[in-house]
């Protein structure tokens, strides 16, 4: 199991580094790094979920993710989770969705490394 969790910490680091990388772009992808940023926050809160021999539950809802995750750790329930959710699937696709600013993407980052701090150290 343990390494099991440890997958799934690496694919999350995987989705930030990938946001980040694209982030340095001269015109960067927002909605691709929103939906990067999300991902990464997904899986680091489904790694610790693992970690306490909790069941996945199939959602990309950050906010789900939290509320499961704050009883092994407190801190968790300090985290705003924002609009983060919104980038694992509206993003993606055309419609209504508004492109997300620099401002709006650095401030999905900052939760993003949140819950990293948090729940990266569990492996």
């Amino acid at each position: 199991m343990k390494a099991f969790v440890r997958q799934w910490i690496t694919k999350a680091e995987e989705d930030l580094i990938v946001a980040n990388q694209l982030m340095k772009m001269e015109y960067p992808p927002k909605g691709a790094i929103g939906f990067h940023y999300q991902q990464s926050a997904e899986k680091f809160l489904k790694a610790f979920l693992l970690y306490h021999d909790e069941d996945l539950p199939k959602t990309h809802n950050i906010e789900f993710l939290l509320e499961k995750a704050k009883k092994f750790d407190s801190h968790l329930a300090e985290i705003d989770p924002g609009n983060l959710t919104d980038y694992g699937v509206e993003a993606r696709y055309p419609g209504d969705f508004l492109e997300p600013s620099l401002n709006e993407l650095s401030n999905l980052l900052s939760i993003v490394e949140e819950i990293r701090n948090i729940v990266g150290s569990v492996h």
